[in-house]
């Protein structure tokens, strides 16, 4: 009851099954749920970091959680949510993409201890299944029927110009067959997934049914937990920038700019995602919430929010840096950056590439180099930019009447590569010297 009642507050608890079954039998022990994860990646974005979380709040209620990598399925492809057909991936792609997303289960679950979570790969038996085998002792309990009513599949049934293939229809059988093989092997009695899966949850608990057909009536047979999709208050999918996904993992997505995704939700978005993605008890959660609502200029939520998130991910000492990284741009001293952040926080500005050796001489005058930049568009605007103090060399003001025979040399660098170009409050430009 202690994990059902943690969802209900955070709006975590979409859809289950076995009603007051369920209840007691997780009020009777300690219990093995799983969630399932498709490798079609090599990391995971923050629209996969709610079921790894789910499944955290299942083992912090003193349960076991099992992650269930696809390794098998994930050479099929699960239909939902999809309007087309998934590009095949091959084995050794499937293989790569497991072993570059297992980074970031460490830093949500504990893998040791009394009910420590458990990564298995279905591979190691959807890939020993023999075709006949599947089609007689699994096939003969679906009902093509009921398989077709389902969204992801009757929605490209009707789509003539798409379709569906048996291959990716056939994917509910393997993901039913996946639970009655870890309720089999493992006494896993539980499947926690998106909302999106309910259908296929359903249809393993009813291959479990028909497995156990000869076992005593009050025998658990099993049930399914599902989270609310992840969208925000418009609609739209969480994660997805102009740029792209906010990725898991630092070679994808830096601390910095996983850090700003975060302080830059909507206010409207802001209390529930707290709920959502962060670990803040109610207690804390409903004082920030409160905090927010009487100065929302002050964005504690999304402050909070960012923090609480980069830690997970990246670490106490870079939410410090980030954080750092973010008031030296707005008005501190960017010079004081570090060369790892200088780059995370300018990575998305226009950019140029200039010889070095023109630092040495008159040829890296401001009003010369200013039109090569996206900051102006000639001379004349540059002149015209300097004079009435609109630059900034590394977030200094040039003014005075020496503006127009600035200069920059090697004295500007940072970190002997660098020269941070600045017009008014928000238009960089990050010129390279090499």
């Amino acid at each position: 009851m202690q994990f059902l009642d943690e969802l209900k507050w955070r709006g975590l608890l979409h859809q289950t099954t076995g009603g007051d079954e369920l209840q007691e039998h997780l009020a009777s022990g300690s219990r093995v749920a799983y969630c399932g994860f498709d490798p079609t990646k090599d990391a995971l974005t923050i629209g996969n970091y709610l079921p790894i979380k789910m499944l955290r709040h299942w083992q912090l209620a003193g349960h076991t959680p099992i992650v269930l990598m696809g390794g098998g399925t994930g050479l099929i492809g699960d239909p939902s949510g999809k309007d087309a057909e998934r590009q095949l991936l091959s084995k050794e792609q499937v293989a790569k993409n497991i072993e570059g997303q297992l980074r970031c289960f460490s830093k949500v679950l504990d893998f040791e201890g009394e009910n420590a979570a458990v990564i298995v790969n279905n591979a190691d038996w959807l890939c020993e299944l023999g075709f006949l085998d599947v089609l007689r002792d699994v096939g003969k309990y679906f009902s093509v029927n009921t398989m077709i009513q389902k969204d992801s599949v009757k929605d490209r049934l009707n789509n003539r110009e798409q379709g569906i293939s048996y291959t990716e229809f056939s994917y509910m059988i393997l993901q039913a067959y996946d639970f009655l093989q870890l309720r089999r092997e493992m006494d896993c009695t539980i499947q926690i997934a998106g909302s999106d899966q309910y259908g296929n949850i359903v249809a393993g608990i009813d291959l479990i049914r028909r497995d156990m057909i000869d076992s005593p009536e009050n025998q658990f047979r099993g049930a399914g937990i599902t989270n609310p999709l992840v969208t925000a208050s418009d609609g739209s999918k969480i994660g997805k920038t102009e740029s792209g996904a906010i990725w898991l993992t630092e070679d994808r997505t830096s601390p910095y700019a996983f850090h700003q995704y975060w302080l830059n939700i909507p206010d409207e978005d802001a209390g529930k995602f707290l709920r959502w993605f962060t670990f803040l008890d109610q207690e804390t959660t409903e004082s920030i919430e409160k905090e927010h609502a009487d100065a929302p200029h002050q964005r504690a939520a999304q402050k909070a929010l960012a923090n609480a998130m980069t830690e997970i991910f990246h670490g106490v000492e870079n939410v410090a840096r980030c954080n750092e990284a973010a008031k030296a741009l707005f008005g501190g001293d960017i010079t004081a950056l570090d060369e790892k952040m200088l780059g995370e926080v300018f990575s998305e500005v226009p950019a140029g590439e200039f010889s070095k050796s023109a630092l040495s001489g008159e040829q890296a005058s401001l009003v010369e180099l200013l039109p090569q930049t996206e900051l102006c568009k000639s001379k004349r605007e540059a002149r015209e930019f300097l004079k009435n103090g609109s630059v900034s060399i590394n977030g200094k003001k040039i003014t005075g009447d020496d503006a127009l025979d600035r200069v920059l040399t090697t004295d500007d660098l940072l970190h002997g590569t660098t020269i941070l170009l600045r017009r008014g409050k928000k238009a960089w430009f990050a010129s390279r010297w090499v």
